[in-house]
């Protein structure tokens, strides 16, 4: 059975906006470049004094208690670090995040999408040699669209891989193959990852990407076929190299 990397997927703006990409360089011990290099901060984050470093999810503004958020697209270039951003009920927004009048203009097109009740946006928290993923070290995310497509047949509906926000999807192996792989080193193309844990879910994959309503409870479907509510798997790069869709998967 022939495993590929079928889609690859970047957030520059934790859990503000998913963007496809057809490939992309990694470094050994490094996050994916350009992931979730900014984090939506509010008004009651704690932030350090003096140099920015990583701080746990709970600290941000997300999908998990902020749904709407799911539903924004973004295309991103490294070049000008200028986004453009899109939402279904929003107008467009282009930004630059470095330029203090871009960022409240940010921060005004956000807020709507927060939860009324809730911390309001206050700023983008920026980790400059790290991304700020869910894990305390540098990770990268596996997914399998094979797991995928057996929990939309379980829910009864088709289910969006921006969902689970995922960075590096498999296709061509068996449904949840992937948890066999901890501890275990694996060649994508011609980059080597080590599998580190599996991935428990939060009320973010709960949203649908295309409307930011939560209209499938995803969490109790891996509960209850499943016994856990794990989906993908997190990874470390221990081998540079340059990953693209279609590569090659080879099991070590």
């Amino acid at each position: 059975m022939s495993i590929k990397v079928a889609k690859i997927f970047r957030h520059t703006i934790k859990s503000v906006g998913s963007e496809s990409i057809n490939s992309v360089d990694l470094h050994s011990g490094k996050t994916m470049p350009w992931d979730r290099v900014w984090a939506l901060a509010h008004y009651k984050t704690r932030l350090p004094e003096g140099e920015n470093h990583w701080l746990p999810c709970s600290s941000f503004l997300r999908g998990a208690i902020a749904p709407n958020l799911m539903a924004v697209s973004a295309k991103f270039d490294e070049v000008t670090e200028t986004f453009e951003l899109k939402h279904p009920s929003l107008k467009t927004l282009s930004f630059n995040p470095n330029e203090d009048r871009d960022l409240q203009e940010f921060l005004f097109w956000i807020k709507p999408l927060c939860p009324e009740n809730g911390p309001s946006p206050a700023s983008l928290y920026k980790v400059d040699d790290r991304g700020s993923t869910d894990t305390e070290y540098p990770s990268i995310s596996i997914l399998s669209l094979d797991s995928l497509d057996e929990l939309s047949k379980k829910v009864g509906s088709e289910l969006d891989p921006r969902r689970f926000r995922g960075n590096i999807w498999l296709q061509g192996g068996e449904p949840f193959e992937e948890f066999n792989w901890i501890d275990q080193e694996i060649d994508l193309g011609n980059v080597k990852v080590r599998v580190l844990e599996t991935i428990e879910r939060c009320n973010a994959t709960k949203a649908n990407p295309l409307t930011g309503e939560k209209d499938i409870d995803t969490l109790s479907a891996l509960q209850i076929n499943y016994g856990h509510k794990d989906f993908g798997v997190y990874c470390k790069v221990v081998r540079n190299g340059t990953l693209s869709c279609g590569d090659q998967v080879i099991l070590s």
